[in-house]
């Protein structure tokens, strides 16, 4: 297949489903949004995260999320909820309102522009903190309507939604970027926004869990030890 445009978080799961779309895809694209999150810091990670893979461009867009309100991500007012159990049930205040619609509608138009009929993400319904826009029949409705309403969905080359991590777990989506060669070095999850991981947050809840059950330690956490910013003593998930 010729060329795919990755909605590119910087994250661990968006580098996991980069590196899935450069093996998949003749050419990959990359798009990361800055929409007034806390942990901004990602999109500059994933700068250097896209270099590294050699994208045929990456595009950046701002959205202003911040003034729709309503998440512990955007509005600094709201507490980041810490110390509990990720997967417990319920839609936690992290969750930032239709982020993935929007985020795939602009991937949509930009795709569109450039002729790239496949937008790949790492969507997971696994690990998913009990976001609604992370789940398959949301995906599945999001390409229905992308094709519906594009002048490239009506002229007959549609759009085809990938998300390869969707059924997989933390621990399963890490091995599978392992098993692909990917450097986690400069992924960043942490809600806090700070390059050095709270451990306390859902995300960092789950990705430590996730390197744990791998078996090895986490390598955005060796790096951190290794330039001095994190004590050997306080490594998490390792």
């Amino acid at each position: 297949m010729k060329g795919a445009l990755v909605v590119f978080s910087g994250g661990l799961d968006s580098t996991t489903a980069l590196y899935w779309a450069r093996e998949a895809f003749d050419e990959v694209y990359a798009l990361t949004f800055f929409y007034g999150q806390r942990h901004a810091l990602e999109v500059e990670m994933a700068k250097r995260i896209a270099e590294r893979v050699g994208v045929k461009e990456h595009g950046f867009l701002e959205v202003d999320l911040f003034q729709v309100g309503g998440s512990a991500l955007t509005d600094p007012s709201l507490e980041v909820p810490l110390d509990r159990e990720p997967t417990g049930g319920g839609i936690p205040v992290t969750y930032v309102p239709f982020r993935n619609g929007i985020f795939l509608s602009l991937a949509a138009a930009w795709a569109e522009v450039r002729e790239i009929g496949h937008l790949v993400g790492g969507w997971n319904a696994v690990d998913f903190s009990g976001y609604p826009d992370c789940r398959e029949e949301f995906l599945k409705g999001m390409e229905k309507a992308i094709n519906l309403g594009t002048k490239a969905g009506v002229e007959g080359r549609p759009f085809h939604i990938h998300a390869p991590l969707i059924r997989l777990t933390k621990k399963e989506i890490i091995a599978l970027g392992l098993s692909m060669g990917v450097d986690y070095s400069w992924s960043l999850s942490c809600y806090q926004g700070k390059e050095v991981p709270c451990g306390r947050c859902d995300s960092c809840i789950l990705r430590a869990r996730g390197w744990r059950e791998v078996g090895i330690m986490d390598h955005l956490l060796e790096r951190l030890v290794r330039e001095g910013k994190l004590s050997g003593g306080r490594v998490l998930g390792g």
